[in-house]
């Protein structure tokens, strides 16, 4: 796979005009829904703006977060106070090839819009991976959805992909990693609204909330160490991986290390999805009680 439109994803494209003017456009359509025409309630927002605003120079961020909808990016930026119309801050996205690179226009505005396009089920050393590898390096922000695919199931966070972890680890600067679960998109843009599809707009007078948890720290030295012990015995089928430098890693021991950063974000987001169902519960159950 050629890297698509890798021209129109640089800052330098156009003396950066189209990427400012996209990043102000959608920015505007995101605080619309979040706020204009939803109610978005947004708990620890200062973590994720300090994160953003202000963590140490070169050292990227990935957030993380469930995925619930198609809207979910951008609109999970839209909340007051977060600096959504910063290009230069702005996130960038891994998206799926198949859905936002259909055609060229597709792929003109998602690359401007800093998305990286993702072959699903091409693996975790498909080419774009290193572009997103590259946007790290720089010390930039990266989002990603590690399960995968849409869900608007009310159910607990589905295992990860490796994707994610394979980049934490690939990283040349260890990233800092931010977990976030929301939920309330799949009823702003629920998948099957009408005759099975996606409604043209998206709904109304629903409520979004949003979680943001705390910055996960992994200690990649001993976790990399317990993996090349936990490999040894180990026998399942090879993909053909590269071995890491300068850890040395095998494919092997780069499956029990890829699964074990996963379990610990998979834990780290059941742990918001938790706390999130108990405030939506308590917010409900003190509206009925002023209700009455």
């Amino acid at each position: 796979m050629t890297r698509t439109m890798e021209w129109a994803a640089r800052g330098s494209h156009m003396r950066g005009i189209p990427r400012k003017m996209v990043i102000m456009a959608v920015g505007a359509f995101a605080k619309a829904v979040a706020n204009l025409l939803n109610t978005t309630t947004v708990h620890n927002a200062d973590t994720l703006i300090n994160l953003v605003r202000s963590r140490p120079h070169g050292v990227p961020l990935i957030t993380v977060s469930n995925h619930m909808s198609t809207l979910d990016d951008p609109v999970m930026w839209g909340f007051k106070g977060f600096p959504i119309f910063d290009s230069n801050l702005a996130r960038w996205a891994l998206a799926a090839e198949d859905i936002c690179f259909k055609n060229s226009l597709l792929s003109y505005f998602f690359r401007i819009g800093k998305c990286i396009p993702i072959t699903r089920g091409g693996g975790i050393y498909q080419e774009h991976m290193n572009e997103a590898l590259e946007r790290l390096s720089d010390g930039e922000w990266l989002h990603t959805f590690p399960e995968g695919k849409v869900s608007q199931e009310d159910a607990p966070i589905r295992r990860l992909k490796w994707g994610t972890a394979s980049l934490i680890v690939r990283s040349p600067v260890t990233p800092i990693v931010l977990p976030i679960v929301h939920h309330g998109f799949e009823e702003v843009m629920p998948e099957k609204f009408w005759f099975g599809r996606r409604p043209p707009f998206p709904l109304c007078n629903k409520s979004i909330n949003i979680v943001i948890g705390e910055p996960m720290e992994f200690n990649l030295p001993k976790m990399t160490q317990m993996a090349i012990s936990m490999s040894r015995n180990l026998h399942n089928p090879t993909r053909g991986w590269p071995i890491l430098s300068p850890s040395g890693l095998d494919e092997a021991a780069q499956r029990c290390l890829y699964t074990s950063i996963s379990e610990q974000i998979q834990t780290s987001m059941e742990s918001l999805r938790s706390s999130s169902k108990k405030l939506s519960e308590a917010k409900s159950l003190n509206s009925g009680q002023v209700e009455e």
